[in-house]
Formats: C-alpha cells, structure tokens, sequence
C-alpha cells in the first residue's frame, strides 16, 4: 500500500481475508463473529494503521460514539483526576472523550461548546462558569445530552453530578468550633457560582449548629483564586478582633493563605487554625499537613459518564442529580494531633 494512501476497509478485507462486511461487522460491533475469524481482522487493522471514518459511519449510525468535555482547566485543579477517570469510563462503553478548555469565561464556554456540537459529540459534560445561563439554554434548545460536573444548578433542568458541599463545609466548621475557637473566619469563593453559595451556607449552618452567631465581617471572598485567597485571609487577621480559625473554600485559595499565614509569622495549627475544602496531592506534605474535606473526583468522573450514558439510553427521562459526599482527611492544621 503506498504510504501515502489512508487504509481502507478493502484492504483489511483483503490482508485478513474475509469480506468487507465481515470488517465491517468487527469495526461496529453490529453482529458477532468467530473468534480466529475477529482476530484476523484485528490483525490486519494494528498492521496497516487503520482507524476508519468516524464521521462518515456517523451519518449512517446517526453517531459518532464521542462525548465532548467542557471544563476549566485553570479553575479546576483536580482535573488530570477527573479527566482520567472520563475517559476510562466513557473507553469502557466503546466511546472516546473530546476536551476543551472553557478557561472559565461564558465567551470561551460558547465557543467551546458549539465547536464540540460541530464534532457531532453525542453529548457534552460541561463545568459551567459563572453566568452561563445562556449557553445551558442553547444545549437545551439543541437537544444536546448535557451533564453538569461539579458546579450544580439548583433548578435541576439538566442531569447533574457533584460533590456535596453543605454538610460537609458545616462538619469543617463545627470541628474548629469543637477545638475553642470561636472567631471562625470563611474564606469564600467566587460569586455566582453554586459551590461558593453552597459552602457558604454550610459554614454558616456550622455556626449555628455551635452555638454561635452569624457574623458578615468574618466571610471574605478569596475569588477562588491564589493571591485572592491571601487577601482574604489578610483583612481575616487585620480586623480589630481577628479570627482564630478559617475555613478556606479551595485549595487554590489554600496556597494564598498559607503564604500570607508564612508572611506574617503565623504558625498554621498554633497561632491559626485552617481547615480547607479539596484535599490536594500537596495536603499532606506542608508542615503541618492539611486537614481538608477530600472530594470524590473519579467518582463524579465516572457517574459523569454514566448519567450522560443513561440519557443517550432514554432521551426521555427526568433529570436526575447525584450528590456524593466528600470524605474528612484529619490532620494537624486545625491545631489537633494528627
């Protein structure tokens, strides 16, 4: 074959010889086939490289067996987790992942978002940003299969996966509480998006559940971001009556506040006590380890693929949401042995 021509289902026909219709059968998957007789053909294909013509075989199946990912690489730290655990699940249904990078502005998502539906994704997993409300309104006008990872909206149009944010960001709470402090700080994410206002309110719910009084001047928005997050923490400490403790959001925020902790001479578990939201790879090995709120990520990942799976399976069904609660990893930043 010159090298310059693409393969085609002739010649893996003709190397393992067989039919084409037999290729084809082995390609798609559409009818069973005798083993010596699958393995033929397999061979055939690594040989010569063949990879068929996905959108051609899309316009007679009326799929193209690839799901689109529209996802915040820069806001979502975790994501080589989540991404993995994607592609796994969606590999073992016979799908592959395309991924794009909303890079957490509603202009990019919109591009993003019809660039995937004019790969004829079969369906998109989407991490909105803030104030999106337009481009989940256009997958819905699309009929575009669509699941929300993460970032949840409480009107519930579309099938949706994350971690569960208030119970958890309470538990955080209540634990300082348990250990005296009673000047808890919340360094906050950023506005608009539903897990700022979740973990919000889950602070504020710990408050109540130890007794003490909700207290607007002890929240600062760190904008889920690094130096946001030292910011934060700064006007924590510079009010007349500082916090003892802070319950920081992010773990993107988590690094600005443990350098601004370091900059002003505060020993983390001594002088401040800090719990956080996310469990970083690095969690465990700053001096002394965090103590945080692990998300499941290829958990959500997987279910993910899963809900999307369901509803290419059933068009027609409710939307569903799945929370999964996060898992307490108890360390010595919030002042208690390890």
């Amino acid at each position: 074959m010159p090298p310059s021509r693409r393969p085609t289902q002739r010649d893996i026909a003709e190397l393992a010889g067989v039919s084409i219709t037999t290729v084809s059968h082995v390609v798609n998957g559409t009818r069973p086939v005798a083993p010596a007789t699958r393995a033929a053909v397999l061979d055939a294909i690594a040989s010569t490289g063949y990879t068929g013509d996905v959108i051609a075989r899309s316009l007679v199946t009326g799929g193209t067996r690839s799901i689109g990912v529209a996802i915040s690489l820069l806001a979502n730290p975790y994501f080589a987790t989540l991404i993995q655990a994607i592609e796994r699940e969606a590999a073992a249904s016979g799908y592959t992942v395309l991924l794009s990078d909303t890079h957490d502005t509603v202009e990019t998502e919109q591009d993003v978002v019809r660039a995937l539906r004019a790969r004829r994704v079969e369906g998109v997993l989407l991490t909105p940003v803030p104030g999106d409300a337009g481009v989940q309104a256009e997958l819905s006008a699309m009929g575009t299969p669509t699941v929300l990872v993460d970032r949840l909206s409480p009107k519930g149009q579309h099938d949706q996966v994350g971690a569960e944010n208030i119970q958890a960001t309470s538990a955080l709470t209540e634990h300082l509480s348990a250990r005296g402090h009673r000047r808890i700080g919340l360094v906050s994410g950023a506005e608009g998006l539903a897990t700022s206002d979740e973990r919000t309110l889950g602070y504020r719910l710990g408050l109540g559940r130890s007794g003490l009084p909700w207290n607007a001047e002890l929240v600062a928005c760190g904008h889920s971001e690094r130096r946001g997050g030292a910011a934060a923490l700064a006007r924590l400490i510079d009010l007349p009556d500082p916090v003892t403790a802070v319950v920081v959001a992010n773990d993107a925020m988590m690094v600005g506040v443990l350098h601004e902790a370091r900059r002003r001479g505060l020993r983390i578990g001594t002088d401040l006590a800090v719990a956080g939201y996310d469990d970083p790879e690095w969690a465990d090995l700053v001096d002394p380890p965090l103590t945080t709120m692990a998300q499941p990520v290829a958990e959500i990942g997987r279910s993910a693929v899963r809900l999307l799976l369901s509803r290419l399976r059933d068009p027609h069904r409710p939307p569903e949401t799945v929370r999964l609660p996060p898992a307490l990893r108890h360390r010595g930043s919030c002042g208690c042995p390890e």
